[in-house]
């Protein structure tokens, strides 16, 4: 997977009213952070939006699929991402009522713990 630099560049710039969207390369695609809190991530199927419990109520009644993905072992798991309702890809205001909900969940996220360097 890869991840299209237009989408992030779009992102970028229906997002500026908001704040700064920076991204990051990992794993064939990118994540993607406003203001320093991520809230998508990127791949060449499209966007995710981050979700959580406070969230979920409007993806479902949106009929936004959760990310899933193939694991080694054979099984398929999962994150707290949202496939992005059509609209975002051309809509400024529906780009931003939508990463509005994922920036909220990224702020309710605990933050990453810190690895020991030994």
């Amino acid at each position: 997977m890869a991840v299209d630099a237009g989408l992030i560049e779009w992102v970028a710039e229906a997002l500026a009213p908001v704040g700064h969207v920076t991204s990051r390369r990992m794993m064939g695609g990118a994540t993607l952070y406003c203001d320093g809190t991520i809230f998508a991530i990127g791949f060449d199927d499209g966007l995710w939006f981050k979700a959580d419990a406070g969230s979920d109520a409007a993806w479902d009644a949106a009929g936004c699929a959760r990310f899933t993905y193939a694991k080694g072992d054979g099984t398929t798991g999962s994150m707290n991402y949202r496939r992005a309702p059509d609209d975002v890809y051309d809509d400024a205001d529906a780009m931003r009522e939508w990463a509005g909900l994922a920036l909220a969940a990224g702020a309710r996220a605990p933050a990453p713990k810190r690895k020991n360097k030994r």
